[in-house]
C-alpha cells in the first residue's frame, strides 16, 4: 500500500463490503478491502488512515464466528463498525450483545442523541430524526467503558455509538446503502474528522496504482484479453495497454451476437488506426458460435455455452500466439455478486468472466483489473484512460451479447431482427433527448409469435421488448419513463422497418424482481 491516504476495510461476510468501498472512493479516499484474518501487526505495517469493519450474517457469541482481538481498537487508528462489526466492537471491548426479541429490517426511524452531536462525533450535521437501512437480528444492549449512545430506534436502544477519544465508532445501521438519507454524511465525518482525510484521491491515482501492480505481476509476460465490445472489457483493454503495452495481445470475437455495426466500431478503436498500444485480433466466429447454440433454449445453458466458446477460441488464438501466460477479463464487481461468488451469493446468472479456468487451459492465472469497480467508475476510468466518450457512455453490454436479448433459441434471422430494432429504439431514444446514460436501454427478441395484420394481409410475426432502466449501481434499477410519443415513434418505425416484428412492447419490471437482461 503506497497510498498516502488509505482506509481499509475489513471483511466480516457483509454483502455490502463493496458498497461499502464505494462510498469510501467516493468521497475521494483510497479504500481497499481485505479479509478480516489480517493481522494487527500487518495492519500497522500499512499505516492506514482508517479502518472499517463490514456487517455479516454471523452472531459473535456464535463459536467459530468471524472476530478479532483487542489490539485491532489499540492500534490508534480510528476504526468505524458496521452492524456485525459494530457489534463486534462492543463484544471485543467489554460490551454486552444480545439476540433481539424483535428484528429490524428495511426503513426504520433514526433518532440522534443528542439532537446537537460534538464536532468530533460521526453523527454530526446528521438530522436529529431521519430514515436508516437496518438488518439484524442481535443488537448492542450495553456499551462497553469509555462509550456514548449517540443514535437509537424505537426498538434498538443501541443504533450508534463512539468513543471519541479513541476515534472508536459504530453503528447498527447500514450507511452504505441507498435507503439510509444521511448515511454520506456518517462517511464524511468519519473520513474527514476521525480520520483526517482530505478526500483528493482521484480516478487517476487508481490508474497509477493499477498500472504499478500490473506491470509487478505480468512482469515479462504475455496477455490474452478477450474484447467482448462492451465498455468493461475496453476499459480493460485501455488499462492493460497503459501497464504492459504490447505484452497484451486483444482477440475480439465477432460471435455473431453484437449490435448493428459494433464490430467495425471497436475495431476502429482499438485495430491498427486505433490509438492504443497493443496487438489486436478480430476472430470472425459467427457461424461456430450459431452452430453450437442452434436448438438451445435454456438461458443458463446458452450462457455456459458462449462462454464456453469463448474459452474455446482463446485457447486456439493462445497456441498461435505462442506462449500466453495470462488471461485477464473485464469483470467488474455486479458480476462477481450475481455470480454467486465472493459473498457467498446464490448463483442468479452465470457470466463467462467470472470465475476459474477449466484445467486443460494453458494459462498461470486470469487477470480482472476491474474487479473492484462499480459500472459508473469504470465509465471514469474509460475516460481517464483516454477511450471516445462514445464508447465509454455506449449502452453496457452483456458478456453473451444478443444470446441473452433473444428469448428461446438464436437464429441468425432473430439476430437480425434485434440488431435491427434496437438500432431504432437507440436512435429514436437519441433523438427524443433522453439520457441514456444512467441506466441501460436495449431491444430484445420475445419467443412469442401473434397474428397481426400489416396492408391488407395476415401475419403471423415475433415480438420486440423495448427495456429501459435507471440505476447507479446494476444491482437494482427501476424502469425509465419514456415519453409515450417517442415509444409510439419507435413502435411505428419498428415494425413498419424490420421483418419478421408485428408487436412492441415496454418492458416495465424493476430490478428485483427481474434482471436487467431478460435472460
Amino acid at each position: 500500500m503506497n497510498n498516502a491516504e488509505t482506509v481499509i476495510v475489513l471483511d466480516f461476510g457483509g454483502q455490502y463490503k463493496q458498497l461499502i468501498a464505494r462510498r469510501v472512493r467516493e468521497c475521494g479516499v483510497y479504500c481497499e478491502i481485505h479479509p478480516y484474518t489480517l493481522s494487527a501487526d500487518r495492519i500497522r505495517e500499512m499505516s492506514p488512515k482508517g479502518i472499517i469493519l463490514t456487517g455479516g450474517p454471523n452472531s459473535v457469541y456464535e463459536e467459530g464466528s468471524p472476530s478479532c482481538g483487542r489490539e485491532l481498537f489499540e492500534l490508534g487508528i480510528p476504526v468505524l463498525g458496521i452492524c456485525y462489526g459494530s457489534q463486534l466492537m462492543a463484544h471485543v471491548l467489554g460490551g454486552e450483545v444480545r439476540h433481539a426479541d424483535v428484528s429490524e429490517y428495511g426503513h426504520t426511524e433514526l433518532y440522534v442523541m443528542p439532537e446537537d452531536p460534538a464536532d468530533s462525533s460521526i453523527m454530526k450535521d446528521v438530522s436529529g430524526r431521519s430514515v436508516c437501512w437496518m438488518s439484524h437480528t442481535d443488537r448492542i444492549f450495553a456499551v462497553p467503558s469509555g462509550f456514548e449512545t449517540t443514535a437509537r430506534t424505537d426498538v434498538c436502544p443501541v443504533a450508534a455509538m463512539e468513543d471519541r477519544e479513541r476515534k472508536l465508532f459504530a453503528v447498527q445501521f447500514h450507511p452504505e446503502v441507498e435507503h439510509t438519507e444521511e448515511g454520506m454524511k456518517i462517511f464524511r465525518n468519519f473520513l474527514y474528522g476521525a480520520c483526517g482525510c482530505s478526500g483528493s484521491w482521484k480516478m487517476s491515482s487508481f490508474i497509477e496504482t493499477s498500472v504499478r501492480d500490473l506491470k509487478e505481476k505480468i512482469g515479462t509476460g504475455q496477455v490474452l484479453l478477450g474484447l467482448s465490445g462492451g465498455v468493461d472489457s475496453s476499459v480493460a483493454a485501455a488499462l492493460l495497454s497503459r501497464a504492459v503495452g504490447r505484452q497484451l495481445t486483444c482477440v475480439f470475437v465477432d460471435h455473431g451476437l453484437l449490435r448493428k455495426n459494433e464490430a467495425d466500431e471497436v475495431e476502429a478503436v482499438f485495430g491498427k488506426e486505433g490509438d492504443f498500444d497493443l496487438n489486436f485480433v478480430r476472430v470472425n466466429a459467427a457461424e461456430r458460435f450459431y452452430l453450437k447454440l442452434a436448438g438451445v433454449s435454456d438461458p443458463e445453458m446458452k450462457r455456459k455455452i458462449i462462454g464456453a466458446e469463448f474459452i474455446s477460441v482463446f485457447t486456439e488464438e493462445a497456441k498461435k500466439l505462442g506462449k500466453v501466460d495470462f488471461l485477464a477479463q473485464g469483470t467488474i464487481y455486479p458480476d462477481v455478486v450475481e455470480s454467486g461468488t465472493g459473498n457467498g451469493g446464490a448463483v442468479i446468472k452465470s457470466h463467462h468472466n467470472v470465475g476459474g479456468l477449466p484445467d486443460h487451459l494453458d494459462f498461470k492465472e486470469v487477470i480482472e483489473p476491474l474487479r473492484m469497480l462499480f459500472k459508473d467508475e469504470v465509465r471514469s476510468l474509460g475516460l481517464e484512460l483516454g477511450l471516445p466518450r462514445k464508447l465509454v457512455y455506449r449502452q453496457p453490454f452483456p458478456g453473451p451479447g444478443l444470446g441473452v436479448r433473444i428469448v428461446g433459441d438464436i437464429t441468425a434471422e432473430k439476430v437480425r431482427i434485434v440488431q435491427e430494432a434496437d438500432a431504432i429504439f437507440r436512435q429514436e431514444l437519441d433523438r427524443a433527448g433522453i439520457d441514456t446514460g444512467k441506466g441501460q436501454f436495449f431491444a430484445a427478441l420475445t419467443n412469442m409469435r401473434s397474428v397481426g395484420v400489416m396492408g391488407d394481409g395476415r401475419t403471423y410475426d415475433y415480438a420486440v421488448a423495448l427495456r429501459g432502466v435507471l440505476t447507479n449501481d446494476f444491482m437494482t434499477a427501476s424502469a425509465c419513463e419514456i415519453p409515450w410519443d417517442a415509444l409510439q415513434t419507435c413502435m411505428n418505425r419498428i415494425i413498419g422497418e424490420v421483418g419478421g416484428v408485428n408487436r412492441v412492447f415496454y418492458d416495465l419490471t424493476s430490478k428485483p424482481p427481474g434482471t436487467i437482461e431478460l435472460e
